[in-house]
């Protein structure tokens, strides 16, 4: 049994079923999907596109390690934050029930109106 459940999001739209009925996801894909989605509401992504001072891009990829940190479901300690390329994080955690967490966000395109 699932303990965690939502429905799927990808590129910021629901993910159909052949029925045109919204796919659901659960636990480790839940949790994954939730910090992503709390990365991209926080608007800390946002001011990383616009910062060029290695001091403060450093500063703005700790906030995003604390936020993901507040999450109950992950393992204090174990979220990983990293620059794969100017335009996209590599983001690692371990949840407590569930084998570890990774995403891409991507935050070029959080820009675009």
């Amino acid at each position: 049994m699932s303990r965690y459940r939502d429905l799927l999001i990808t590129d910021g739209d629901f993910t159909l079923n052949s029925g045109h009925e919204p796919k659901r996801c659960t636990d480790r894909v839940s949790i994954t999907q939730d910090c992503a989605h709390a990365l991209l509401e926080s608007g800390l992504l946002t001011r990383l596109v616009a910062e060029r001072s290695r001091t403060l891009r450093a500063d703005l990829l700790m906030q995003v390690t604390l936020l993901l940190e507040e999450d109950e479901r992950l393992i204090p300690g174990t979220v990983l934050v990293s620059e794969e390329t100017p335009k996209r994080l590599w983001v690692t955690a371990q949840p407590y029930d569930f084998d570890r967490i990774e995403m891409s966000p991507r935050y070029d395109e959080q820009t675009r109106d």
